[in-house]
């Protein structure tokens, strides 16, 4: 069974290339063309923009565009049809879609206090754009669908019972053991790439650093078990984010 999936990868490899992240050479697995997710995340922002409710602050939608800006020239992406948003919403997050679409909650803003602290979210965010994370992720849950089918096939000789507590047990394992895991890699992988591009765009690396021990200060409430969480605990955060600090300060001219 291992052998039949090792099998599939190997030919869905051949079938669909690789990709290297920029920053740290991390190989992907692709099998979403530039053009397609780009495509998508342009019509998913279209319909963010239409079913939320935008900021009618200029003060704040100016100087979000205005860093957006900034991280993207330093991401050297003039193919990626760049656009920054800002949601009226209390929610204390920002998100980002292929293509150079990235939207921040008003939520998030005391947490960011200047343009610093949005400075250190939109480099994660850009980040993300930039690894192809949505891609990669896509490109996982089909791999994963089609890894589910060939195990189906494998089992089918077996009795009912047999094939269903398999396919659970294929479920939670490739939830917990590929995709929680590489979401996990992502988040800290987007924090590393966003500290250089935010030291590439002239601002202070060691300000990701103070961001995320604010929204360490911040968190109210118990937090899943990091294992099961697809996003690294705050305080993890951190500790990596110092630890790439002597790197990302490479691209600091401010220093």
């Amino acid at each position: 069974m291992a052998k039949l999936f090792f099998i599939i990868s190997a030919l869905m490899l051949f079938t669909y290339g690789c990709a290297t992240v920029p920053y740290t050479d991390r190989q992907q697995i692709m099998m979403v063309s530039e053009e397609q997710e780009s495509q998508i995340g342009a019509t998913l922002f279209t319909e963010v923009k239409q079913e939320s409710r935008l900021s009618a602050d200029p003060k704040i939608t100016s100087m979000v565009s205005e860093v957006g800006r900034k991280i993207a020239a330093a991401a050297d992406k003039p193919e990626y049809k760049w656009e920054f948003a800002v949601i009226d919403d209390k929610n204390v997050n920002a998100f980002a879609l292929p293509g150079g679409k990235v939207a921040f909650y008003t939520g998030i803003m005391p947490v960011c206090q200047d343009e610093a602290g949005i400075a250190a979210v939109m480099g994660h965010e850009v980040a993300h754009v930039l690894a192809r994370h949505g891609s990669e992720r896509m490109s996982q849950q089909q791999a994963l669908s089609i890894g589910g089918v060939a195990l189906m096939a494998a089992i089918s000789g077996t009795s009912p019972v047999v094939r269903e507590g398999v396919m659970q047990a294929y479920g939670l394992g490739s939830q917990v053991g590929v995709l929680l895991p590489y979401s996990r890699k992502h988040e800290l992988e987007a924090d590393k790439i966003g500290m250089i591009l935010m030291a590439k765009a002239g601002y202070d690396p060691r300000q990701a650093v103070a961001f995320w021990e604010r929204m360490l200060a911040k968190k109210e409430g118990a937090a899943p078990p990091p294992f099961l969480s697809t996003h690294p605990s705050d305080q993890k955060r951190v500790e990596e984010l110092k630890g790439f600090l002597p790197e990302a300060l490479k691209y600091y001219k401010g220093r």
